[in-house]
C-alpha cells in the first residue's frame, strides 16, 4: 500500500516547486514514485543526501511510496563521516545529486532524474528490516552521530496527520522551507503539506539571502517555520517591517524560545493578523508532541502549550510518581502513536521491533499551569551542582543572552564551575556577565568564567553544538 494514498487525487495540482522557476505536480510526483519504484525492491535500506529541491523531496516520497527505508543526511555532509555511516549499515541503495555519484565505490547508477542519481551496491546486503520501519534520522539533525532515531509509517502518518489538524493545513497553503528537510522539524513540514494537497516552497537559500525573500514574494509563501535561532537573526534583520501580505503563519520549534522573543512575535502576529504557534516536539516523537494554539500566544507566552490531538503528556518526579499539583517541576512523558520505535547504532538493530511502546520519557524539565499549559524550565541533563546549588544552565543562558545587545551565547561547564560563551558581545557586556550572574544566582564569582569566541558552534538547523563546547572547558 503506498504511504501517500491520495497524491494523484490531487492531480495537476503543484506538490513542489523551487526558486529555479521549476515545479512537479501531484499527478507528475505519483508518476516519478513508480518510474523510480520500478528500478528498487522493498525492504531495503537506502541513503538519500538531502538538500531543499524538487529532487530531493521527491526522492523521499518514493522511498515511503516503495516502502524503501531512508536514511536522511545533509549532502554536505562531512566526506569521513558519510563513508564511516555507509561502513556501518550498509545501505542497499545511495540517493544523490548527480555530481556526488563518482564519489563513493561500491556502488552503480541505475536510475537518473532531475539531477538526482539513485544507485545499488555492488554487492547486496543480507540483512533484514523490521516490516514497519519507514525512516531514519540521525538525532537532532546531527549529520555526525551514528545513533539513528527508528520511525515507523504509523509514527509519521499519525504526526503528520496531527499537525495538519492543529494548524488546518489545507492544499491552499505555501510553505517556504527554512529547515533542512534531514531535520525531523523541517521533514514534518514537508509531511503535514503533502498530506493536504498543499504546496511546498523549496530553496536552498537563507533568510539571511535577498534571493530568499524575493521567492517568498513571488510564491506568495503563506508560511515558514524556523528554530529559536531563526527569530533571533529575523529580528536583527528588521523583519516586523517587511511587507509580506501572503504570510499567515509563523511556526517555532526546535528549542524553547526566550520568553521576551515569543512575546514580540505573539504581538507582531495579533497586530498583522497573523497567527504564531509556538510548538514542541523531538525527533524520538517523531516531530511534534505539543503546540501553543495562536489565539493563546500572547496571553501565555513563554508557554510550549497543550498536547497535540492524538497525544498526552504528563509530569513524573524523581521517583517516577505523577505530579498532579500545578506549578511543581518535573520530567515531561508523552504518549502517544507518535512515538518512535526506538534508536538503531548498527545495521543489524534495523531490524529490532518497537521499543518505546507509545511512551517517551522526553528529559526535558517542565511545570503545568493551573490551565493544562505547559512551560519548558530546561533538560534534565542541563544541570550543574555548584558548591551544592542546582543550577539550570538553559535559564541561565536565558538571563545572560537578555543582557546582550546583539550577540550569542551558550553555557556549559562541570560541577562547581559555569563557562559562560559569548559571541558578538562588546567588551563591556561581556565584563557584566560575572557580575550579574553572581547576583542573580547568589554564588561567589569565582564559580563563573566568561570566554569570547568567533561564533557559537551550531548544526545546519541552528541548534547550539554544546558538545564542541566541551574543548574550552577545563575538566580538572
Amino acid at each position: 500500500m503506498a504511504f501517500y494514498e491520495d497524491l494523484k487525487r490531487f492531480g495537476d495540482r503543484p506538490a513542489v516547486a523551487d526558486d529555479r522557476g521549476q515545479s512537479l505536480s501531484y499527478r507528475e510526483l505519483d508518476e516519478f514514485c513508480t518510474r523510480m519504484g520500478q528500478c528498487m525492491k522493498g525492504g531495503r535500506l537506502a541513503f538519500s543526501f538531502c538538500e531543499n529541491g524538487i529532487a530531493s523531496v521527491s526522492g523521499y516520497v518514493a522511498f515511503l511510496q516503495n516502502r524503501v527505508v531512508p536514511v536522511l543526511l545533509d549532502r554536505n555532509i562531512e566526506r569521513g563521516l558519510r563513508d564511516n555511516l555507509i561502513r556501518r549499515y550498509r545501505p542497499e541503495y545511495l540517493y544523490m545529486p548527480r555530481e556526488m555519484a563518482g564519489e563513493i565505490g561500491g556502488y552503480q547508477a541505475i536510475f537518473q532524474e532531475g539531477g538526482y542519481v539513485l544507485c545499488q551496491a555492488e554487492e547486496e546486503n543480507g540483512y533484514p528490516l523490521y516490516e514497519e520501519l519507514a525512516l531514519l534520522l540521525t538525532t537532532s539533525g546531527s549529520t555526525g552521530s551514528p545513533k539513528l532515531v527508528r520511525q515507523s509509517y504509523e509514527n509519521i502518518q499519525e504526526n503528520a496527520a496531527s499537525i495538519a489538524e492543529y494548524l488546518a493545513i489545507d492544499s491552499g497553503e505555501r510553505p517556504i522551507i527554512t529547515l533542512p528537510m534531514n531535520y525531523t522539524y523541517g521533514l514534518s513540514i514537508i509531511n503535514s503539506h503533502l498530506l493536504r494537497g498543499a504546496t511546498i516552497l523549496a530553496t536552498n537559500a537563507t533568510m539571511m539571502d535577498r534571493r530568499f525573500w524575493q521567492f517568498f514574494k513571488e510564491q506568495g509563501a503563506t508560511s515558514f517555520g524556523g528554530v529559536p535561532y531563526t527569530y533571533e537573526m529575523l529580528k536583527k534583520l528588521r523583519f516586523f517591517r517587511m511587507d509580506l501580505p501572503s504570510l499567515k503563519t509563523m511556526t517555532q520549534a526546535g528549542g524553547k524560545l526566550p520568553p521576551e522573543l515569543h512575546r514580540e512575535f505573539a504581538e507582531y502576529a495579533r497586530e498583522q493578523g497573523k497567527r504564531f504557534i509556538v510548538m514542541y516536539g523531538q525527533c524520538e516523537a517523531t516531530a511534534r508532541m505539543a503546540y501553543l494554539p495562536a489565539e493563546k500566544a500572547v496571553e501565555k507566552y513563554g508557554s510550549m502549550g497543550i498536547p497535540i490531538p492524538g497525544g498526552r503528556l504528563e509530569l513524573i518526579d524523581a521517583r517516577g510518581n505523577v505530579i498532579s499539583e500545578p506549578d511543581v517541576v518535573g520530567e515531561l512523558v508523552y504518549y502517544g502513536k507518535n512515538v518512535t520505535l526506538g534508536y538503531g547504532e548498527s545495521r543489524e538493530d534495523l531490524a529490532r521491533k518497537d521499543e518505546r511502546r507509545g511512551r517517551l520519557e522526553t528529559g526535558d524539565m517542565a511545570r503545568r499551569d493551573q490551565e493544562g499549559y505547559y512551560y519548558i524550565v530546561g533538560r534534565k541533563k542541563r544541570f550543574l551542582k555548584i558548591f551544592g546549588n542546582r543550577v539550570n544552565l538553559d535559564e541561565t543562558e536565558r538571563m545572560v543572552k537578555g543582557l546582550l545587545s546583539g550577540g550569542d551565547c551558550a553555557c556549559g561547564g562541570v560541577d562547581d564551575h559555569l563557562y559562560v560563551f559569548l559571541a558578538g558581545a562588546t567588551e563591556e557586556e561581556a565584563g557584566r556577565v560575572v557580575p550579574f550572574l553572581a547576583e542573580k544566582i547568589k554564588l561567589h564569582p569565582s564559580a563563573f568564567t566568561v570566554r569570547q569566541l568567533d561564533e557559537i558552534p551550531k548544526n545546519e538547523a541552528g541548534k547550539t553544538q554544546y558538545g564542541k563546547l566541551d574543548a574550552y572547558i577545563e575538566h580538572g
